[in-house]
Order: C-alpha cells, then sequence, then structure tokens
C-alpha cells in the first residue's frame, strides 16, 4: 500500500526554520535537529477521524501523518495503540477528579522506545542505511537492536557500565554489537560519533535523526484519539532526550491545523526529570532556552539520566507555549510513588514514571494542578527491566514447618 509522499513537503530547521528537502537522508542541521512538515490541507483531504475506525489499532493507522511511502515497506513489530487506563485510587490519592495512565509498556521491547525507533528504522532503510549506531542510557539500545534485527541491519550499541542489566543483555540478545562504557550516556554520544565517522555507520541518536519524534508523536495522536479528540488538562511525562515531550506538542499542533480536536485548548506539559539530573527543570527556573549540562548526573531511572540533551530548547519551548512547566522530582522518592502506583493500580510502573507522580503531588500542594483537572501520566516502560531497582528480600519459609504467624503479617 502506497502512502503519499506528497504529503511531507520538506525537513526544516527547529532552530532557524531552515528548509531541507524530503527523501533524502538527513541528520541535523548545523547541529540542531529537524522537523518533518506536512501538506495537512492535502491530509485533511485524505483522511476523516470515521475512516480510522476501519483501521488496525497500531501506531501505523496514521500513516498519512507518518513520513513513510510505502506501508508494505514499514519496519514492524507489531506497535499496538496503548491502553489508556483509569486510575480511581490514584486519582484519589492525589485529589485530583480523574487521573490516566497511558501505558506504553505494552509495546514491542517494554517500552515507548519502540515507536520512535520503528520510525526511524523504517525511514533509514528506505532511504538505504544498513549500519545503525545509538548511545543509550537505558531501553533505546534494546528497541534499536531489535528493530536493526528485524530489518536486517547491523547495529552498534554504547551505553554507561551501569546501564540497568536487562537493557544490557537485551542488546547483546538481538545481536547488536554492544559495548559498556566507563562514563555518561553523553560519553557513549561522543564514542558514537566517532564510531559513526570511522566505521559509516548512521547515527540514530536521540534528536540525530529526524524521524524518531515522528514514531513518538503517535503517542499524542492515539491519546487524543482515545478521549474523543478532548485533549487532557495536564500531561506528566518522564523526560530524558524528550522526545516525546516533543512528538506529542507537534501531533497536537497538527490535530488542531486538521480541525479535529474538540476544542483549541492544549495540555499543560509537565516535563518530568529527577533532582539527580534536572537540566531541563534548571533552565526553566532560570527561564533560559538552553540548558547547561548537569554535571555529577545519577538517578536510578536511568532513561532521566540525560545531563545534557541536544533537543533541550524544543522541550523548553513545548512547555512553556503550554503553560506547563519542568520539575525535578526527589530522587529518593522515585521507587516510593513507582511502587505506590502499582500497588494500588496494578500497572507495571517504571522509576522515570515514579518522577511523575512526584510531580503531580508537588502541583496538588502547590497549587498548578487543580482538583478539577483530568491528568494523563505516562509510564514509558516495564518495571521488570529494572530488576536492580526492583531487588528486594523476600522472607523464606521451611516446607516441613511452615510459619503461619510470618504469613498472616505478610
Amino acid at each position: 500500500m502506497l502512502c503519499p509522499m506528497a504529503f511531507v513537503t520538506h525537513l526544516e530547521s527547529a532552530l532557524d526554520g531552515t528548509r531541507l528537502p524530503a527523501g533524502v537522508l538527513h541528520t541535523t542541521h548545523e547541529g540542531r535537529p529537524l522537523w518533518v512538515r506536512y501538506d495537512l490541507d492535502a491530509v485533511g483531504r485524505a483522511l476523516t477521524k470515521d475512516a480510522l475506525r476501519t483501521r488496525p489499532t497500531d501506531m501505523w493507522r496514521y500513516r498519512e501523518l507518518l513520513p513513510m511511502d510505502d506501508h508494505n515497506a514499514i519496519v514492524s513489530l507489531g506497535e499496538p495503540m496503548t491502553p489508556l487506563l483509569p486510575c480511581d485510587r490514584l486519582a484519589s490519592r492525589f485529589g485530583v477528579r480523574a487521573l490516566y495512565v497511558k501505558d506504553e509498556s505494552l509495546l514491542p521491547t517494554g517500552s515507548f522506545k519502540a515507536r520512535g525507533m520503528a520510525m526511524a528504522v523504517t525511514m533509514a532503510r528506505q532511504l538505504g542505511v544498513t549500519k545503525v549506531v545509538v548511545p543509550t542510557a537505558g531501553n533505546a539500545g534494546g528497541a534499536l537492536a531489535a528493530y536493526a534485527a528485524r530489518a536486517g541491519m547491523t547495529c552498534h550499541v554504547f551505553m554507561p557500565h551501569d546501564t540497568p542489566i536487562v537493557n544490557q543483555l537485551e542488546a547483546a540478545f538481538y545481536g547488536a554489537r554492544a559495548f559498556l562504557v566507563d562514563g555518561l550516556i553523553n560519553h557513549c554520544g561522543a564514542i558514537a560519533r566517532q564510531a559513526k565517522e570511522r566505521m559509516g555507520l548512521f547515527d540514530m541518536s536521540t534528536l540525530r535523526e529526524p524521524y524518531r519524534i515522528e514514531g513518538k508523536k503517535t503517542m499524542g495522536l492515539e491519546l487524543a484519539e482515545q478521549m474523543g479528540w478532548e485533549l487532557p488538562d495536564v500531561i506528566l511525562y518522564p523526560t530524558g532526550g524528550g522526545t516525546g515531550l516533543i512528538g506529542m506538542w507537534k501531533a497536537f499542533a497538527e490535530l488542531d491545523a486538521l480541525g479535529w480536536l474538540a476544542t483549541q485548548k492544549k495540555p499543560r506539559m509537565i516535563a518530568c526529570q529527577s533532582s539527580g539530573c534536572a537540566p531541563i527543570p534548571r533552565a526553566f527556573a532560570a527561564n533560559e532556552r538552553f540548558a547547561s549540562e548537569f554535571e555529577n548526573a545519577h538517578t536510578v531511572a536511568s532513561g532521566l539520566r540525560v545531563p545534557k540533551a541536544l533537543g533541550d530548547f524544543m522541550i523548553l519551548d513545548a512547555v512553556r507555549a503550554s503553560g506547563g512547566r519542568a520539575v525535578a522530582a526527589d530522587e529518593a522518592r522515585l521507587l516510593e510513588w513507582a511502587t505506590l502506583a502499582a500497588r494500588l493500580e496494578g500497572i507495571a510502573v517504571c522509576p522515570e514514571t515514579g518522577a511523575c507522580f512526584d510531580a503531580l503531588a508537588r502541583g496538588v500542594t502547590e497549587g498548578w494542578i487543580t482538583p478539577s483537572d483530568r491528568v494523563v501520566v505516562f509510564n514509558t516502560g516495564a518495571a521488570q527491566k529494572y530488576v536492580e531497582a526492583l531487588r528486594c528480600e523476600l522472607p523464606r519459609l521451611r516446607k516441613d514447618a511452615v510459619d503461619w504467624e510470618l504469613i498472616a503479617r505478610g
């Protein structure tokens, strides 16, 4: 099935608006990320909300708003529309009328990274790429390794030496040439860029190619459709490199231009980081457009350990345009909040999402989230991928002398 490539008009520098041609392999423009732009009038003539009802419930249902030109050439592992779960007990706990969790842990490889990598690998293969590389602090490496394997590509992954063990193992399991680096993700990024030059690899780092945003924006398209095209009041999003937050804000702008939204009111976007690595909240508080590197970054939420994001200004632009804010959650409470959500609602919440619940609690206390708000929290990955953080000592029972008092105490 051919998708009209005419819907993509050009690519555009996110910093200065420089136009670049579509259908050509691009990375960045003068070191800064690119937007993919569409002929939204033509999209509106070709696609209606009613037409979506007959399509498969996967991320590719929005193909007119995606960049690939051949639906049959998609590199897919079966990316479903992820559930939007009402969480009444959590809503009561935080004091808001409606709280939902958009659970991205049900995607292939267990995280939201599948959306971005599915699209990025699809486009890379369409444009002739056969060898890819990525630095990762967590789920991106495993996701790229899986989709590269699906596409028949060679994949290199560089990750900090203390990356969660599941992330280390899955990258190798999918056949990537995976390496541990004595440093942080920015050091891994430097090695990846050297490997790109020395070995002819294509760099799939966050925002160093333009199509991961397009995959991530399907989170926003899905959310709008699931909520009857009426967006929530507040979205709390775990923000490392920020592609998901940026992509959703782009999705909302495109839906608004199509006239699909019930109202023009957009959600307040809350970029949630950890006090152990909080370059975006620090820049937000200082009213700066660009964030300085966060020194000595450390957090149990590996996906938030991004000391300096390439798209820092894009994150901050979206947050400010939405009337939202950037919040540094208490690092010491991330697992406490994630555990609370898991035990109250049965959702396998990752530590990164714990930062969102910490921000939600603060927002309600400080008044920038109100009891009447409809709130959506994104769970960006499965808790099971963080076995080190979840580790605990369980009480042991003797098979021949069961301690029922111990069992009764729980």
